[in-house]
């Protein structure tokens, strides 16, 4: 049985105060660093500090925490194929399973999720891991650990798509960056929707500058980046969707729906460019 805020028995929510534990709707949630937090915690001024068998800043974004140990274990594997230190240029790994369109077109499909694991060298996935740690510890908790998980790979996958449409099929691409800008885009849009201003305008601020940096650096996959920055957004307005009522008492259900479509269309036309 679904669960129901606290203060407005009427609707379902799978997000909990991160202080008390009790149940919040969109409309009774404060963020903070650590996740949301209900009114009577957020009005709270003195300092909090997690004592014994409390819950651990982990389990309130176990997902966040899970995809950074996945990246770093696939970056490892990389260093562990190849030869030169933290180089990967050579590395076996990035070579069978990194983005290449035309090993997709041979029917290597699984490259479309592995390629956004695996990373070119240590300060492209410390940055990459950083803005997931940051964002996700933020996001996750806010709209709960399976539609981040959904929103994720609907992300990874259209940064996929993104990338063979701009790059073509026979460039190789790398990186969790596709994913990483789908979680930026959504963020802002939850952010912006919920009335959050301050957390949507630092967010939105920081994109931009991404964004930029996307345009103007040679080498990065610029299609990979608004592929993901486009999936996101689409994930996060079916989010406030259905925050709004617009998919009724289901609505958990119909985002997910709509973040499989985004998903399943990224796919479909990263097959056909390959």
């Amino acid at each position: 049985m679904a669960q129901t805020c606290y203060r407005h028995p009427d609707r379902e929510t799978g997000v909990s105060c991160s202080s008390c534990g009790r149940p919040i709707c969109p409309d009774c949630m404060t963020p903070s660093p650590v996740g949301m937090r209900c009114p009577e915690c957020a009005s709270q001024r003195t300092k909090i500090v997690r004592g014994v068998g409390e819950t651990p800043l982990s389990s309130q974004a176990p997902a966040t925490f899970v995809l950074i140990a996945l990246n770093v274990a696939a970056f490892l594997a990389e260093v562990a194929s190849a030869s030169g230190g933290f180089g990967v240029g050579n590395s076996t790994a990035v070579g069978n399973f990194g983005l290449f369109g035309v090993a997709v077109a041979e029917g290597e499909w699984y490259r479309l999720v592995t390629g956004g694991f695996l990373h070119a060298s240590l300060t492209h996935i410390a940055f990459n891991m950083f803005a997931l740690f940051f964002l996700g510890r933020m996001l996750e908790p806010s709209i709960g650990t399976l539609r981040f998980v959904f929103l994720y790979l609907a992300s990874l996958l259209a940064g996929a798509f993104g990338a063979l449409l701009l790059s073509g099929s026979e460039t190789f691409t790398i990186g969790a960056s596709g994913a990483i800008f789908g979680i930026f885009g959504a963020a802002f849009v939850i952010a912006k929707g919920r009335g959050v201003d301050a957390v949507a305008g630092t967010i939105g601020l920081i994109l931009v500058l991404n964004l930029a940096i996307s345009f103007g650096t040679p080498r990065i996959s610029l299609g990979g980046h608004l592929g993901g920055l486009a999936a996101g957004v689409i994930c996060a307005l079916a989010i406030i969707a259905g925050d709004r009522g617009a998919f009724g008492p289901r609505r958990i259900t119909a985002e997910l729906i709509v973040m499989t479509a985004v998903g399943v269309v990224s796919v479909v036309g990263s097959l056909a460019i390959a």
